[in-house]
């Protein structure tokens, strides 16, 4: 992947489990079915990669959490989850920020494959 990274804004209800899964592919892919007619998609091997994600009141701005740890990869299926545990988002009192995903090989190839705006809601309950 060359370029920009794909643009996905994250929404998080305060005091609930952010999970959220990805999965990087190869090829060229149609917004309706997922994959080109006659052609068919293939996961990115993740293995050796490490994933960098922080989120930040503005790019270069105040570091407001590094979910680094909350991202396990898949492998050979290519799969980047995104898990913040409750504990975790029931102690966010900032309401938005941005952020980007940076996954890096074991030969240091760096790749920016997501990057967007995250949004909290505040929780009544919590």
């Amino acid at each position: 992947m060359n370029g920009l990274p794909a643009t996905y804004n994250i929404s998080i209800y305060q005091g609930q489990t952010l999970n959220l899964t990805f999965v990087w592919t190869t090829g060229t892919c149609n917004c309706y079915t997922g994959v080109p007619v006659g052609q068919t998609s293939t996961a990115v091997n993740l293995t050796g990669y490490t994933a960098t994600m922080q989120f930040r009141a503005f790019p270069g701005g105040t570091l407001l959490i590094d979910v680094s740890t909350y991202i396990t990869l898949g492998g050979t299926a290519g799969t980047i989850a995104l898990s913040i545990p409750a504990t975790v988002t029931e102690t966010f009192t900032w309401w938005n920020a941005v952020y980007d995903l940076f996954l890096t090989s074991s030969s240091g190839v760096a790749t920016a494959l997501l990057a967007g705006n995250v949004a909290v809601t505040a929780s009544v309950s919590t």
